[in-house]
C-alpha cells in the first residue's frame, strides 16, 4: 500500500492524536481559544475601520471526541454579540449550510455524533473554521474523508464568497514529519490558515485589509 494513501495518514494521524495527554489537550484547547479570540477581536476592529459594518459570521464547529474543544469560545463571542453559526448536514453529499448557534441554542446529534442547531435561516459566514485532522506547512488539509468541507469550501469560492478559513488542529496534525512524500489532491480545497496550540501555519493571517 502507497505511503501516502489518505486512509493510511488519517489513521496514522488519528492514532498520534489519541496518544496526547489530557491535561495537555486542555492546555492546548485553552491556547487555541485564545489566539482565536484575539484574532478575530482585531480582525472586528479592521473591519470597522473598512467599514464592513454588519456583524462578522463565524462558523465554527462543536468538537467531536478528540478534537480542540473550541465551546467556551463560543459562548464567548456570543455574549459579545458575534454572529456564530455551526455546520448543518442538509443532504448526504451536498454542501454545509451553517445556522445560527446561541448559548441558549438546543442541539441534536446528527451523524457521524455531529452536534447540530436546528435549521433555520442558512447564513453566509465571514470566517470559518475547519475541523482539520492533518495538514501540511502550505495550509493544505486532511479531514475524516467525507468531503463535506470541501464540498462547501468549493461550492461557496465557486460563487465568488471567498471566506476566511482557518484549520483547527493539534499540532500532531503535521503531515510532512510522518509522510513527507504526501501531496494534496486536486479536488482538495486549500485553507488560508491551521492554527495549532503552538501557533499558526504558514502565517497568521490578515483578515478585511482589502
Amino acid at each position: 500500500m502507497p505511503k501516502n494513501t489518505p486512509d493510511l495518514i488519517r489513521k496514522r494521524l488519528i492514532e498520534l492524536r489519541s496518544q496526547i495527554p489530557v491535561a495537555q489537550r486542555q492546555r492546548g484547547s485553552l491556547l487555541i481559544r485564545g489566539r482565536l479570540f484575539t484574532w478575530l477581536g482585531l480582525s472586528s476592529d479592521r473591519a470597522q475601520t473598512k467599514g464592513f459594518n454588519r456583524p462578522l459570521v463565524v462558523a465554527a464547529f462543536w468538537a467531536l471526541d478528540g478534537e480542540p474543544e473550541l465551546e467556551p469560545l463560543l459562548a464567548q463571542w456570543d455574549e459579545a454579540g458575534v454572529v456564530v453559526t455551526l455546520p448543518v448536514m442538509v443532504q448526504k453529499d451536498p454542501p454545509l449550510e451553517f445556522h445560527r448557534w446561541t448559548a441558549e441554542t438546543p442541539m441534536t446529534e446528527a451523524k457521524f455524533g455531529v452536534m447540530e442547531p436546528p435549521k433555520q435561516q442558512a447564513l453566509i459566514p465571514d470566517v470559518i473554521l475547519v475541523p482539520t485532522l492533518g495538514f501540511t506547512e502550505f495550509a493544505d488539509r486532511i479531514g475524516y474523508g467525507k468531503g463535506f468541507y470541501d464540498r462547501t469550501l468549493h461550492a461557496l469560492r465557486s460563487k465568488g464568497i471567498d471566506p476566511v478559513t482557518i484549520g483547527i488542529s493539534w499540532d500532531e496534525g503535521a503531515i510532512e514529519p510522518e509522510f513527507p512524500e504526501y501531496q494534496a489532491k486536486d479536488h482538495d480545497e486549500q485553507l488560508d490558515t491551521i492554527l495549532t496550540p503552538t501557533g499558526w501555519t504558514p502565517r497568521e493571517i490578515q483578515a478585511f485589509d482589502n
